[in-house]
């Protein structure tokens, strides 16, 4: 279940790594991609236009009508484009191409979000929450180790590796499509539209296959909720859930959204031209500095997501968002004075994303589990599109222009804006942090149809 479920951030850690490992191919010429070094961070802005716009869109469709229903579909949208990417033949077909992309994969956020804390147990859903946000960089070291092996002109020419690379993510994709036709409904989902019977086959096979593998016999629930089922919930009654009845957490959740958000699409759609306008690293090298960045990345989630179950929430989103704002600073100053070159800077950028990380997948944990069963797939959407549409859009742009500038002055302004926004995340996640660990999503924010 779980690996059909994940694998979405695997699909985009690949999109994201690929675009920035071979960012310098693109703007070479010979590519066919016609690219500058400013239209790589517009490719940029493009994608994560398109994953708020599908993030919206599918996010409310998978509320009206099931999780599994839409991670088929956006799983086929996002192959399709990813194919149309591979074809690229002007800037302006790359930049429509990777938007439709970014929509497909910002429904998948929405679907499979909501349907992996609707299946998880309580007292593991943080860490399996995080390990699953954490694959995106799974996906971005083999989108390193693609980008690599493709752009080897010595075996793949200037204008063919690349688009390669491309049709490398919709074959993943078309495999895990076949996988996931096996992932369940969330029965929860089921239950409160009405499909009771479907509802209790699906959790007596969970059930049983527990009692299967584990040789013990499951205890009885604690307690329970009687709720009104109902076929649809209404936009006003979502907007009002948000804006009236929790605040706090809309305030919290746009925080934590805003903050990684920018450091991340700014800093990771950027990279390859980061290395290469101020490091001297050739396009053919990028990628291997990448997966280093990428595995570092990946590390964050893995080993800090068991003391979000332990620890609790509000402090390790604390510490994961706070630390990495602290971390930026004698990161800057490296960038800055050419200290270490560019192994002084690659060191510094993993140990501040090896927390940073932690707190982006944290980011989706929080607005899925602190808002109503009925809201949560448009809660995730909703917080993805303002959060992403504040800092995701902005980032890449304001990073690309002044990377372009070839000043590191200019460019370490980028870096101080990201660690200012994370430092505001840690602060509002401080002030209205939900302790949810161990909790049942019932506990934690009552179903609109609860009567």
């Amino acid at each position: 279940m779980l690996k059909g479920l994940g694998t979405v951030w695997i699909l985009d850690g690949l999109e994201v790594t690929i675009v920035g490992s071979i960012a310098s191919r693109l703007t070479e010429p010979g590519s066919g991609a016609g690219l500058t070094e400013s239209g790589v961070g517009m490719a940029a802005a493009c994608y994560v236009a398109g994953a708020c716009l599908g993030a919206l869109l599918f996010g409310q469709l998978t509320d009206r009508y099931g999780r599994k229903k839409l991670f088929l579909v956006t799983l086929a949208v996002y192959v399709a484009a990813t194919v149309a990417t591979a074809f690229t033949f002007a800037p302006w077909f790359f930049y429509l191409a990777r938007f439709v992309t970014g929509a497909g994969i910002g429904g998948e956020y929405a679907a499979i979000n909501s349907a992996v804390d609707e299946l998880i147990p309580a007292r593991v859903r943080g860490r399996v929450d995080l390990v699953v946000n954490g694959t995106y960089w799974g996906g971005s070291a083999a989108g390193s180790a693609a980008a690599l092996f493709f752009l080897d002109t010595a075996i793949f020419p200037p204008g063919v590796g690349w688009r390669l690379a491309f049709g490398l993510g919709a074959l993943l994709g078309v495999l895990i499509f076949v996988v996931r036709r096996h992932v369940p409904e969330s029965p929860r989902w089921l239950f409160i539209h009405g499909r009771e019977p479907d509802a209790s086959h699906i959790v007596g096979s969970i059930e049983d296959e527990v009692r299967r593998e584990t040789g013990a016999e499951l205890a009885e629930p604690e307690s329970e909720i009687r709720v009104r089922q109902r076929r649809a919930t209404p936009f006003r009654e979502i907007a009002r859930t948000a804006f009236r009845d929790y605040p706090r957490r809309t305030i919290l959740g746009l925080a934590l959204f805003v903050g990684q958000a920018f450091l991340y699409n700014g800093i990771t759609f950027n990279v390859g031209t980061l290395l290469s306008t101020y490091y001297g690293t050739s396009s053919g090298f990028v990628p291997v500095l990448v997966a280093i960045y990428a595995v570092g990345n990946m590390l964050g989630p893995l080993l800090l997501g068991p003391l979000f179950d332990t620890v609790g929430r509000r402090t390790m989103i604390t510490v994961s968002y706070l630390g990495s704002a602290l971390l930026s600073v004698p990161l800057i100053w490296v960038f800055v004075s050419g200290t270490g070159g560019v192994w002084g800077f690659l060191a510094l950028l993993v140990a501040t994303f090896f927390l940073a990380s932690a707190g982006a997948s944290s980011a989706y944990l929080t607005v899925s589990e602190i808002f109503p069963m009925e809201t949560r797939a448009l809660a995730i959407a909703f917080f993805y599109v303002v959060g992403t549409g504040a800092g995701g859009i902005v980032g890449p742009l304001l990073f690309g222009s002044l990377v372009e500038s070839a000043d590191r002055g200019m460019a370490a302004i980028g870096f101080a804006v990201g660690a200012g926004v994370m430092a505001l995340g840690g602060l509002a996640e401080l002030a209205f942090g939900v302790d949810a660990e161990r909790k049942s999503l019932e506990d934690v924010a009552k179903p609109l149809s609860a009567s």
